[in-house]
Protein backbone atom coordinates (compact mmCIF):
# COMPACT_ATOMS: atom_id res chain seq x y z
CA UNK A 1 0.00 0.00 0.00
CA UNK A 2 1.34 3.55 -0.99
CA UNK A 3 1.80 5.86 2.35
CA UNK A 4 1.41 9.73 1.61
CA UNK A 5 4.89 9.69 1.64
CA UNK A 6 5.93 7.08 -0.99
CA UNK A 7 3.12 8.54 -3.63
CA UNK A 8 5.30 11.98 -2.90
CA UNK A 9 8.32 10.35 -3.90
CA UNK A 10 7.02 8.58 -6.80
CA UNK A 11 5.07 11.09 -7.88
CA UNK A 12 8.78 13.58 -8.05
CA UNK A 13 10.19 10.65 -9.92
CA UNK A 14 7.74 10.56 -12.38
CA UNK A 15 7.82 14.38 -12.29
CA UNK A 16 11.42 14.41 -13.72
CA UNK A 17 11.12 11.08 -15.78
CA UNK A 18 8.53 12.12 -17.75
CA UNK A 19 9.64 15.54 -19.56
CA UNK A 20 13.00 13.27 -20.32
CA UNK A 21 10.98 10.50 -21.95
CA UNK A 22 9.06 13.06 -23.99
CA UNK A 23 12.30 14.43 -25.00
CA UNK A 24 13.67 11.36 -25.70
CA UNK A 25 10.70 9.92 -27.72
CA UNK A 26 10.38 13.33 -29.56
CA UNK A 27 14.33 13.16 -30.25
CA UNK A 28 13.87 9.33 -31.76
CA UNK A 29 10.71 9.80 -33.73
CA UNK A 30 12.31 12.94 -36.07
CA UNK A 31 15.44 10.96 -35.97
CA UNK A 32 13.18 8.07 -37.78
CA UNK A 33 11.39 10.90 -40.09
CA UNK A 34 14.61 12.38 -40.55
CA UNK A 35 13.20 16.00 -39.70
CA UNK A 36 14.32 18.40 -37.07
CA UNK A 37 12.66 18.94 -33.63
CA UNK A 38 10.91 22.31 -34.79
CA UNK A 39 9.18 20.93 -37.49
CA UNK A 40 8.14 17.49 -36.08
CA UNK A 41 6.39 19.78 -33.31
CA UNK A 42 4.33 22.37 -35.92
CA UNK A 43 3.77 19.38 -37.72
CA UNK A 44 1.83 17.71 -34.91
CA UNK A 45 0.39 21.03 -34.13
CA UNK A 46 -0.98 20.94 -37.59
CA UNK A 47 -2.22 18.01 -37.98
CA UNK A 48 -4.21 18.03 -34.71
CA UNK A 49 -5.53 21.22 -35.59
CA UNK A 50 -6.54 19.71 -38.70
CA UNK A 51 -7.89 16.86 -37.32
CA UNK A 52 -10.46 19.08 -34.56
CA UNK A 53 -11.59 20.92 -37.28
CA UNK A 54 -13.08 17.75 -39.30
CA UNK A 55 -14.31 16.37 -35.77
CA UNK A 56 -16.04 19.65 -35.25
CA UNK A 57 -17.83 20.18 -38.03
CA UNK A 58 -18.98 16.20 -38.08
CA UNK A 59 -19.62 16.84 -34.67
CA UNK A 60 -22.22 19.71 -35.40
CA UNK A 61 -24.01 18.04 -38.18
CA UNK A 62 -24.56 14.84 -35.98
CA UNK A 63 -25.50 16.03 -32.81
CA UNK A 64 -28.23 14.46 -31.31
CA UNK A 65 -30.55 16.76 -30.86
CA UNK A 66 -30.00 18.37 -34.46
CA UNK A 67 -30.78 14.61 -35.97
CA UNK A 68 -33.81 14.66 -33.70
CA UNK A 69 -34.83 17.61 -35.07
CA UNK A 70 -34.56 16.49 -38.92
CA UNK A 71 -35.94 13.24 -38.27
CA UNK A 72 -39.14 15.04 -36.87
CA UNK A 73 -38.93 17.19 -39.87
CA UNK A 74 -38.96 14.55 -42.01
CA UNK A 75 -41.47 12.79 -40.54
CA UNK A 76 -43.83 15.73 -40.53
CA UNK A 77 -43.01 16.20 -44.65
CA UNK A 78 -44.34 12.56 -45.01
CA UNK A 79 -47.75 13.29 -43.19
CA UNK A 80 -48.42 16.17 -44.35
CA UNK A 81 -47.61 14.52 -48.08
CA UNK A 82 -49.66 11.98 -47.59
CA UNK A 83 -52.61 13.78 -46.11
CA UNK A 84 -52.76 15.92 -48.77
CA UNK A 85 -52.50 13.03 -51.41
CA UNK A 86 -55.50 11.40 -49.50
CA UNK A 87 -57.49 14.65 -49.77
CA UNK A 88 -57.15 14.98 -53.56
CA UNK A 89 -58.87 12.07 -54.30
Amino acid sequence: MLTLLSFRALASVAAHVLPWMLDLATRVLACMLNMPEPLLHNTGAFVFAQVQAVENSVGKTLHPIRLLRRVRSRVRKSRVQTWLRRSAR
